[in-house]
């Protein structure tokens, strides 16, 4: 039976133990300052169609990131029509609704694409300390299946996001600023090259944590 919009506080509560994947529950995609700060309920128009979305993002993109790197940070996860437009509008680093790379609103039917903002604790020490951000950015190219990654100053956070047919795109707000790998381009570092970049990250799904 399919899933309706919670109305009350119990249906919200039991909305938010949906456990997405090995690692990660939708609660912790739902917390928003500006819905906190305005008042608007950042809650899935489509339960099931988010959540549909957001265990193939959280199994294919942030479970491997989680097992190699540990404790990833959940900046900025689902964001519901409303609050997404509320944010553009206002000048709260919101892109606009029906911008093709918006993938914070998971329960668009048309548009098969489910992302967030994160930052991995364990590279932002490093970061902070003057690594370059395309170390990470090509260790994501040559491990991860995402559709796109976005790169931000602060703790080089990112936008990373799922579709079903990945676009395998590269941007950044850091310097050196712009696109550093088109969808369908080849990457501009060779693989030995790229390789040599992250020698020293952890192993792909090697982080030493409990069983399931």
């Amino acid at each position: 039976m399919p899933r309706r919009k919670p109305k009350s506080m119990r249906g919200l509560e039991d909305l938010g133990r949906v456990r997405l994947s090995k690692h990660f529950f939708l609660r912790e995609f739902l917390h928003s300052e500006i819905g906190n700060l305005y008042g608007i309920p950042n809650i899935p128009e489509d339960p099931d169609l988010a959540i549909e979305r957001g265990e193939a993002f959280c199994q294919t993109i942030l479970d491997p990131l989680q097992e190699t790197f540990g404790r990833i940070f959940v900046r900025s996860g689902y964001r519901a029509p409303a609050l997404n437009a509320f944010g553009n509008e206002n000048g709260l680093n919101c892109a606009a609704n029906d911008w093709h790379l918006e993938c914070h609103i998971w329960d668009i039917p048309d548009r098969p694409i489910a992302g967030a903002s994160i930052a991995i604790p364990w590279f932002a020490d490093q970061y902070a300390q003057g690594r370059d951000w395309q170390d990470l950015a090509w260790w994501l190219y040559d491990h991860v299946p995402f559709a796109e990654v976005w790169f931000f100053p602060k703790l080089c956070a990112f936008n990373i996001s799922w579709r079903p047919k990945p676009q395998r795109r590269i941007d950044s707000y850091i310097a050196p600023k712009g696109c550093l790998l088109r969808p369908g381009a080849a990457p501009s570092e060779p693989e030995a090259q790229r390789r040599a970049r992250y020698a020293d990250f952890p192993g792909i799904s090697g982080a030493v944590l409990p069983l399931r």
